[in-house]
């Protein structure tokens, strides 16, 4: 990953593992990075899928429960986000996750009225 100016808006996205959650808000909290939204989803990749079976009847189970973590920075670099979430996030094993990093045009403080890097 590219450094990044200081003045730019970011919106690092990750899919993990929930019960790896509790490491990446710490994690997270130890960057200087402690704002966050988590949302509950389930997903497919790398990580293989399993069979079970109800009432007689055999299923697939191919979508895994993850957690989306979604933060916005803007005085921290993104690339200290993105460590601090894969270093909280890593067991070394299939179904880890994925880290995105996404551009932020801008970004509106409703209290304050605070804009841009400001309002992160």
């Amino acid at each position: 990953m590219t450094e990044t100016d200081d003045s730019e808006i970011k919106m690092v996205v990750a899919m993990v593992r929930p019960d790896k959650l509790g490491d990446v808000k710490k994690a997270l909290a130890e960057v200087g990075a402690p704002s966050l939204t988590v949302t509950n989803v389930s997903g497919r990749g790398s990580q293989p899928a399993k069979k079970g079976q109800w009432r007689g009847e055999e299923y697939v189970v191919d979508l895994h429960q993850k957690v989306k973590v979604e933060t916005v920075v803007a005085d921290i670099p993104a690339k200290d986000v993105v460590d601090a979430i894969a270093d909280g996030a890593h067991t070394g094993e299939k179904g880890d996750g994925k880290i995105f990093v996404l551009p932020v045009d801008n970004a509106y403080q409703v209290r304050t009225g605070k804009e841009g890097p400001e309002a992160v």
